[in-house]
C-alpha cells in the first residue's frame, strides 16, 4: 500500500518520502479500515520536525493521525464494525496517511450519514475536541462570554459554532481580515487580529470591563498569557493545544501569583478515548477520556449537525500525492479550516 512516511527531521516537504509499504493487520479489538481521506493537523508538521513528544515514534514512520473510510477486516472483539463507514484515530495517533489503516475501536465512531467522506474527515477531532473544551471541561453556559482563539482554523472554528449554539456570545481571534470574516460568518459576535489589536482592551470593552467567562486557547505561548488577563472573576482557561509553537507545551508559564491574584481556574484538555481509562491512570498516572464520553459527545454532536447549527469547514482538498506542500501550507499559517487529503481519487 501506498503510505506518507518520515524519514528524516525538516520541513514537511523534505521530511516525507512515499513509500509502498505492506498493509498492517488489526490486533484485539482494533480494526483495518480502507482510506477515502485523512486531514492535516499541526502537529504533524511538528512529527516531520522531530518536536513533537507526544507522538515520537522511531523513523521511518507513517505520519497521520485521523481518517474516514470502510472497515474491511475486524481484529477479536470488534467484529461488530465491519463494513461499516468510519471515522478513526489511527492505532498510537499515527499510521494514518496511508491507504489501509488500523485504528483501535475505542477511538472509531460510526462517519455521520449526511457527510461525505471528506466533510466526515474534517469533523471528527475539530468538533469533539471543541466540544471536551467548552462543555466536559470548560461548562460553557448559555448567556456567558467565550474568547476563541485561531477561530478560523479546524478545532477553532468548531468551537465558535459550538460556543455559539449553547447560546454563549463568542469573541474570536485570528491574524487576517479574512480568518476574521469567517469567524464573524461561523457566529462570533465579536473579532480581534491580534496582529493589530489589543486583545484585552476588546475583550474588557466587549464584556463591560467585567472580562471573558471561559478562553478556549489552542495557541498558547503569548496568547495564553494575555487571555489570562482578559479572564473574569471565576473565569476558565482551557489549554487545548499549542499552535504558536509545541515547545510550549514543556514550559512552566503561570505563577500562583496570577492564579491568586486572578481568581480563575485553568484546565486542560485532551481527546484521547479509551474504554478503560481507570486502567491507563493506575499504569501511566494519567487521565485520559473514557469512551463512553466520547459517545456521548458524538449523539450531541449529531444532534446539532443534523439541526443545522454545525457543520465542518474545508478549506483545501487536496490528493494524497500533494500531501507535503499542502503541510507546508498548513506550517505557514496559510491555510483556512481544515486541509482534507482524498484517497479515493486516482
Amino acid at each position: 500500500m501506498r503510505a506518507w512516511r518520515v524519514v528524516r527531521s525538516g520541513a514537511p516537504s523534505e521530511a516525507l518520502e512515499l513509500h509502498d509499504v505492506p498493509v498492517p493487520e488489526p490486533g484485539p479489538r482494533e480494526v483495518l479500515i480502507r482510506t477515502a481521506a485523512t486531514v492535516l493537523n499541526f502537529n504533524e508538521v511538528d512529527g516531520c520536525r522531530g518536536r513533537y513528544l507526544t507522538v515520537n515514534p522511531p523513523m521511518p514512520y507513517i505520519l497521520g493521525m485521523e481518517l474516514v473510510g470502510t472497515v474491511v477486516e475486524c481484529g477479536a472483539g470488534a467484529e461488530r464494525w465491519a463494513g461499516r463507514r468510519v471515522m478513526a484515530t489511527a492505532r498510537g495517533a499515527f499510521g494514518g496517511h496511508a491507504e489501509y489503516v488500523v485504528g483501535s475501536m475505542d477511538a472509531v465512531f460510526d462517519a455521520p450519514s449526511g457527510l461525505g467522506d471528506l466533510e466526515a474527515a474534517a469533523f471528527y477531532f475539530p468538533f469533539h475536541l471543541a466540544h471536551l473544551g467548552l462543555h466536559e471541561r470548560g461548562r460553557v453556559q448559555a448567556g456567558e462570554t467565550v474568547l476563541v482563539h485561531a477561530a478560523a482554523g479546524g478545532v477553532g472554528s468548531a468551537a465558535v459554532q459550538l460556543a455559539r449554539a449553547a447560546g454563549a456570545t463568542v469573541i474570536a481571534s485570528a491574524g487576517s481580515e479574512e480568518k476574521l470574516v469567517v469567524a464573524r460568518e461561523l457566529g462570533a459576535s465579536v473579532t480581534v487580529n491580534y496582529r493589530t489589536d489589543d486583545l484585552v482592551t476588546v475583550c474588557n470593552a466587549a464584556t463591560g470591563g467585567r472580562g471573558v467567562d471561559l478562553c478556549f486557547d489552542g495557541v498558547g505561548g503569548e496568547v495564553t498569557q494575555q487571555s489570562l488577563r482578559a479572564l473574569a472573576r471565576n473565569g476558565r482557561l482551557m489549554m487545548v493545544g499549542f499552535a504558536s509553537g509545541i515547545e510550549a507545551e514543556e514550559v512552566a508559564s503561570i505563577t500562583p501569583r496570577q492564579l491568586a491574584f486572578g481568581q480563575f481556574s485553568v484546565g486542560g484538555v485532551l481527546l484521547s478515548y479509551v474504554e478503560d481509562d481507570l486502567a491507563v491512570r493506575r499504569t501511566a498516572g494519567l487521565n485520559v477520556t473514557p469512551r463512553s464520553v466520547g459517545d456521548d459527545v458524538q449523539q450531541h454532536l449529531l444532534e446539532l449537525l443534523s439541526a443545522g447549527s454545525i457543520r465542518p469547514l474545508i478549506g483545501e482538498t487536496v490528493s494524497w500525492r500533494d500531501l507535503p506542500p499542502a503541510l507546508d501550507r498548513l506550517e505557514l499559517r496559510a491555510t483556512i479550516g481544515r486541509t482534507v487529503i482524498d484517497w479515493a481519487g486516482a
